[in-house]
C-alpha cells in the first residue's frame, strides 16, 4: 500500500524538500517517497539527468510538484546555486536530505591525492557548504530538518574504502556536532546508514549481481530498496521524530548487529558443564 493510501493526511503535506543525488538509486527513492507523503520535491542530478527527469515526471502525474536540478559537487559554485535555485523553486524550504555522493573501492597506498580529494569534495565539503547556503531560509523561518545520508561504512570496516569509509565516518560525526548547534535554534539534524540496498548500479558494476542470494546473507533475508531509506528519512523530517537529535540510524536489515563468525558456529545445552551454553563441534 502506498503512503498515501493511508487514511491519515499526507505527513508531508505542504512541506518544501531538496533531495541531492535522487536521479537514480537510494536518492530516487527518498524523492519519490517524499512527493508520496504530500511533499513539493526539488530534485538534484549530477549525471542521471534521464533518471531525475523520469521521476519528476511521475510525481507530477501523480498531482505533486517537483522539479529537476543539475550540478556537479566537485564545483563549489554549482553547489551553492543549486541551493539558491531550489530555494526560488520551492519558494522556501523545509528539510533538505544530503544524499548525493560517490565512492571508491582502492588499496590504501594506491590511493591519490586527487582521488583523495575528490571523494571528501563530493562527500562531505559539498554537502556541507550546501547546508550552509540553505540555513539561513530555516532559520528565519525557525524551523527546518536536515537529513544526511552516511553509510555503514562509517561502523564496519571493508578492504578497498579508506577513503569513503573515512567520509562516511565524518558525516556522521559532522551530523552530532551540527545537530547540538542548530536544535536550540529550531532545526533538526540527524542521519540514516543504510545497509545493503539494490540499486540500479550494482547491475552494471558487480557481475552477475544477484540481490536474492546475497539477501539470503541478511538477518531478514532480503535485500533493502531505496524506498525502505526513504520511509525512514520521511520519518525523520517528520513532527514524529520531533525528539529525535544527532541520531544515526542504521537501516541494514540486521546485518551489523550480527555478531561476527557466529554463522559457524552451534550452541548446545552442555551437560558437562551444566546449563551454560558452550559451542558446539
Amino acid at each position: 500500500m502506498d503512503s498515501t493510501d493511508s487514511m491519515e493526511a499526507p505527513r508531508m503535506r505542504d512541506r518544501r524538500v531538496l533531495v541531492t543525488g535522487s536521479g537514480t538509486g537510494i536518492g530516487r527513492g527518498i524523492a519519490l517517497e517524499f512527493a508520496a507523503e504530500g511533499a513539493a520535491v526539488a530534485l538534484h542530478y549530477s549525471r542521471s539527468a534521464d533518471g531525475a527527469n523520469a521521476a519528476v515526471q511521475e510525481i507530477r502525474e501523480r498531482g505533486g510538484r517537483a522539479e529537476a536540478f543539475k550540478a556537479d559537487f566537485t564545483r563549489l559554485d554549482e553547489v551553492r546555486e543549486l541551493g539558491r535555485r531550489a530555494l526560488e523553486f520551492l519558494d522556501g524550504i523545509d528539510v533538505l536530505v544530503n544524499n548525493a555522493g560517490i565512492t571508491m573501492d582502492l588499496p590504501f597506498e594506491e590511493v591519490q591525492p586527487e582521488q583523495f580529494d575528490t571523494v571528501y569534495g563530493v562527500n562531505v565539503r559539498s554537502p556541507f557548504f550546501l547546508t550552509q547556503t540553505l540555513l539561513p531560509a530555516m532559520l528565519e523561518q525557525g524551523r527546518g530538518v536536515i537529513v544526511n545520508i552516511t553509510s555503514v561504512h562509517a561502523f564496519e570496516g571493508s578492504p578497498g574504502h579508506s577513503v569513503y569509509a573515512g567520509t562516511k565516518g565524518a558525516i556522521a560525526s559532522y551530523t552530532r556536532e551540527l545537530a547540538i548547534e542548530l536544535a536550540p535554534r529550531g532545526i533538526r539534524v540527524n542521519a540514516i546508514a543504510p545497509g545493503a540496498v539494490t540499486v540500479p548500479y550494482h547491475y552494471e558494476s558487480i557481475p552477475g549481481y544477484d540481490p536474492d542470494a546475497l539477501g539470503k546473507m541478511i538477518p531478514v533475508g532480503f535485500m533493502g530498496v531505496p524506498r525502505d531509506v526513504g520511509r525512514m528519512a520521511v520519518f525523520l523530517a517528520s513532527d514524529d521524530a520531533r525528539y529525535v537529535v544527532g541520531q544515526t540510524l542504521i537501516v541494514d536489515g540486521g546485518t551489523t548487529s550480527w555478531m561476527p563468525f557466529s554463522e559457524g558456529y552451534r550452541y548446545k545445552r552442555s551437560t558437562t558443564f551444566g546449563k551454560g551454553y558452550v559451542p558446539g563441534l
